[in-house]
């Protein structure tokens, strides 16, 4: 462990894998090893949450890392105002083995920041230090999502929550590899108009903020849309433009 501040406890969830973990992790005894079969990312992380009995909780994906002083920066701003229950940090983005810039869409806030959540996830599930009160008031991963479920996560927190941004490049963000679950998945925006339908399904958005939503999940549709007429999935074009129907006949007020 490189952290200037160290953590109460270190839990490394092996989901199924078959590269050794328990072999590797065996030599870190200050680690508790946690094993499930494989059931994804939120049933990892959730099962790594419900195991803890500390006060703060972060995570780090498996493709991620930290800068030593990342903790204790978190931990020394949250100081300074004791509302905050979530925190994240700026990041540096490794492609391939080179650091790439992020594109403006891509910056990152704090405060009230739900609408600049809608188009797309602008906090990274290993940035964040998250009181562990949140996962008790908002609930956890969704575990039905095979992908975007930290996007689901953080629109359920922010339609509420303010958030804390330490503006330092203390996560680092590798990508480009094969396993990459957005490569696993054409369509991804599939994933993020079920979070939406199911956050306006399940009520208490202020008006602004349902208007908001809306105004994305139709954006996000008609893209989905487009993209399976291309690839002449005429399945999900129907099924999507009933979804359309049902929605927005009813409920949208542009």
């Amino acid at each position: 462990m490189t952290q200037t501040r160290v953590p109460k406890e270190i839990v490394v969830v092996d989901d199924g894998s078959t590269d050794h973990t328990k072999e590797i992790i065996s030599t870190y005894p200050q680690i508790r090893l946690l094993s499930q079969e494989n059931k994804g990312v939120s049933a990892a992380r959730n099962n790594g949450i419900r195991s803890l009995d500390t006060e703060w909780i972060a995570l780090l994906d498996s493709d991620d890392a930290w800068s030593p002083e990342k903790l204790d920066a978190q931990i020394q701003t949250l100081k300074k105002n004791h509302k905050w229950r979530i925190c994240h940090t700026n990041e540096i983005w490794v492609r391939r083995g080179r650091r790439v810039n992020q594109m403006n869409k891509h910056a990152k806030y704090g405060g009230k920041i739900f609408e600049q959540c809608l188009p797309l996830c602008c906090i990274s599930p290993s940035s964040v230090l998250l009181h562990h009160t949140v996962f008790t008031d908002y609930g956890y991963f969704d575990e039905d999502l095979p992908a975007c479920e930290d996007y689901d996560f953080w629109l359920r927190l922010t339609q509420k929550e303010e958030v804390c941004f330490v503006n330092r490049a203390l996560t680092v963000k590798y990508g480009g590899h094969a396993d990459q679950l957005s490569r696993q998945f054409w369509g991804m925006d599939r994933f993020r108009i079920q979070a939406m339908e199911k956050l306006l399904r399940n009520g208490g958005l202020s008006k602004q903020h349902e208007q908001a939503t809306l105004k994305i999940l139709a954006s996000k549709m008609r893209i989905y849309i487009e993209g399976a007429r291309k690839r002449e999935k005429s399945e999900d074009v129907a099924l999507y433009c009933q979804k359309w129907e049902n929605i927005f006949l009813e409920s949208y007020q542009p």
